[in-house]
C-alpha cells in the first residue's frame, strides 16, 4: 500500500505564491509518475500538473507559466510551486501517484 501526505496549503492573496508538498510512503515502485489534481467547489476534479517517471512535466492549460511541478526521488516528495495565484485557483489540491493512489487533499484559498 502507498500513503500520500500533502502539506503547505492555506490562504493567500491574489497574485501571491504558495508551495505544496506531498510525501509518498509505503510500498513504492522504483519509478512512478506523480501528479497534482484539484477540485473546486461544484467543479470536476482536474489535472493541474503531471510528472512522468522520467520527470517530464505537463501542465493544465489554466496553470501553464504560473505553476511548476518537481520532485525529489530520494525523499519521495512531490512539489508544486504556485505563483501569480488567482481566485479561480481556489480548490482542494490532491496528490496522485501512478494514477492509482490519492492523498486526502489540502485546501488552497486565493482571496481577491
Amino acid at each position: 500500500q502507498v500513503q500520500l501526505a500533502e502539506s503547505g496549503g492555506g490562504l493567500v492573496q491574489s497574485g501571491g505564491s504558495l508551495g505544496l508538498s506531498c510525501v509518498a510512503s509505503g510500498n513504492l515502485p522504483t519509478f512512478y509518475g506523480m501528479a497534482w489534481y484539484r477540485q473546486g467547489a461544484g467543479k470536476e476534479r482536474e489535472l493541474v500538473a503531471h510528472l512522468t517517471s522520467g520527470d517530464l512535466p505537463t501542465y493544465g492549460d489554466s496553470v501553464k507559466g504560473r505553476f511548476r511541478i518537481s520532485r525529489d526521488y530520494l525523499t519521495h516528495t512531490l512539489y508544486l510551486q504556485m505563483n501569480s495565484l488567482k481566485p479561480e485557483d481556489t480548490a482542494v489540491y490532491y496528490c496522485n501517484l501512478g494514477k492509482i493512489f490519492w492523498g486526502q487533499g489540502i485546501q488552497v484559498t486565493v482571496a481577491e
